[in-house]
């Protein structure tokens, strides 16, 4: 290894540091920043009463970059019982020694560190390179080290907001009808000073709700990065922390590229990751996002927005196209990792890929799920080497309806979330009032590796003989290291509704 391979950036000025592990890279000392987490998939969904603390806990973070791969030390005062490095692909073997972690990582990425278990993990990002970015110079909105609380930053054409290494921003950040225009740097966007507006009193509709474990809707909750109708977008380098709502909402853009972000500390229902409607020619990568319910989704609009807002200005925006998501790493501690859907109003969604990406935790749906609930023709849809790890012992979701529910650590039980999932489906909180069913086809899973106890179990499913899902294929899934030969083994399931499965 190298002199100065790599640069730890300077920890903010009156953050909290994270102080229950030591964490060295090259005999370097890493700060650790803290970040509140979904300790249990216990989920409650109406306003005004965000879930306890009692069900999160504190994870943390380190902050650096390197040009290539570097030795960290880990020292805590637990007794280690075990330690994992993920992604498990790197083949990362820590060894311990008097309370002492040493491993060596292989350069940038996103890698977490589990002590005893996936509790309070150590979360290590490491970008590409050891220069420092510097901001353009003209047209930046700058924000250096320190805590800035601004409330709102509004974008305009040809922005660029900056949030330098060592700076913590408390905003949210709109942009309407921009285009050329960027979200980059070293530092944090923190979304948790962004909290929900109670609309009204809660009445017989909003009971009836919460009956059925729906969302209740007497709240206004707003996401914290929301781009409508903007053109030439990039977002990258930065740690988004602690959204009330999605982090990222991109409806109607064109030409979306985001880039090296990190998305963490999100436990409040629901803090989606990257939620995107009726977007063209959108890439995502090498990003990390753990977040509480689904972690990249490609969207119609849904059941609660406006069909006419498709067309806007002279464009009609019906359709969503042109998606490639590659070598990301996934955490999702409540709902899907990489979806289509679920609301797909659109007339169309296709050309879509997620390639290269390591889904290291998903707890309570599906992590690799076509779901089509309102009336897109779904088509060319592809999941192309996944991979795809499962705990010993997965613990099953609950929906919280009352006060009185709770949630305890399982310690043995069959429970696993799905692997695959291709459905056309009415769901009545999604689907709304609406009557239109679509389609889904040519839907492709290729190199699927999966590291399990067993091989989870995938569902495939049309929703009536006009909407059918077909033209479906699994080529080449692998449970721990051995390819899956045998249909039965796979755990593949269709409903009558559905095509023949082409397996190989």
């Amino acid at each position: 290894m190298k002199d100065n391979c790599v640069r730890i950036y300077p920890f903010a000025p009156g953050e909290e540091e994270y102080r229950l592990l030591r964490v060295f890279a090259e005999d370097k000392a890493v700060p650790l920043y803290c970040a509140r987490v979904s300790k249990y998939p216990i989920n409650r969904r109406w306003p005004g009463y965000q879930r306890s603390k009692d069900q999160t806990e504190i994870a943390c973070f380190a902050l650096l970059g390197a040009d290539g791969p570097f030795e960290m030390r880990v020292q805590t005062e637990k007794e280690i019982k075990s330690v994992a490095v993920r992604p498990l692909r790197h083949g990362i073997v820590p060894k311990v020694e008097n309370g002492e972690i040493r491993f060596t990582l292989p350069g940038a990425g996103a890698y977490t560190v589990e002590i005893n278990g996936h509790h309070e993990a150590l979360h290590v990002f490491v970008d590409e390179g050891t220069e420092k970015l510097v901001p353009p110079k003209e047209n930046v909105i700058y924000f250096g080290p320190g805590h800035h609380d601004v409330g709102l930053i509004e974008l305009k054409s040809g922005d660029t907001l900056f949030i330098d290494e060592g700076a913590v921003v408390y905003s949210r950040v709109v942009a309407v009808d921009a285009e050329n225009i960027t979200v980059m740097g070293h530092g944090i966007l923190d979304g948790s000073r962004n909290v929900e507006k109670i609309l009204r009193p809660v009445g017989e509709k909003e009971l009836a709700e919460r009956k059925k474990g729906f969302a209740v809707s007497n709240a206004l909750r707003e996401h914290t990065v929301w781009l409508e109708y903007c053109r030439n977008v990039k977002i990258s380098g930065i740690t988004m922390r602690d959204s009330l709502v999605y982090n990222i909402r991109p409806a109607c853009c064109v030409g979306l590229e985001i880039d090296g972000i990190k998305l963490i500390g999100n436990w409040r229902y629901n803090s989606d990751g990257i939620d995107m409607h009726n977007c063209r020619d959108v890439v995502i990568r090498n990003c990390f996002v753990r977040t509480y319910d689904d972690s990249i989704c490609v969207k119609g609009f849904d059941y609660t927005q406006d069909e006419g807002d498709m067309a806007h200005n002279g464009v009609l925006y019906d359709d969503f196209r042109n998606v490639l998501v590659e070598k990301c790493v996934i955490w999702c501690d409540w709902g899907r990792a990489l979806e289509i859907g679920a609301e797909t109003k659109a007339r169309e969604i296709c050309d879509v890929t997620f390639r290269d990406c390591d889904i290291i935790r998903d707890v309570g749906g599906v992590a690799l799920d076509v779901q089509n609930v309102d009336y897109a023709d779904v088509h060319h849809i592809t999941f192309e080497d996944i991979r795809v790890e499962y705990d010993e012992v997965c613990q099953p979701p609950k929906l919280q309806i009352t006060e009185e529910d709770s949630f305890e650590d399982v310690t043995e039980g069959d429970y696993m979330p799905d692997l695959m999932g291709v459905h056309v489906i009415y769901i009545e909180e999604y689907s709304g009032n609406g009557t239109k069913r679509g389609k889904n086809r040519f839907i492709t899973y290729k190199n699927i590796r999966v590291t399990a106890p067993k091989m989870p179990g995938s569902h495939f499913r049309g929703f009536d003989a006009d909407s059918r899902s077909e033209n479906i294929t699994v080529d080449g899934l692998w449970l721990n290291g051995e390819r899956i030969t045998d249909r039965r083994d796979a755990r593949l399931e269709a409903n009558e509704f559905c095509g023949e499965i082409s397996f190989y």
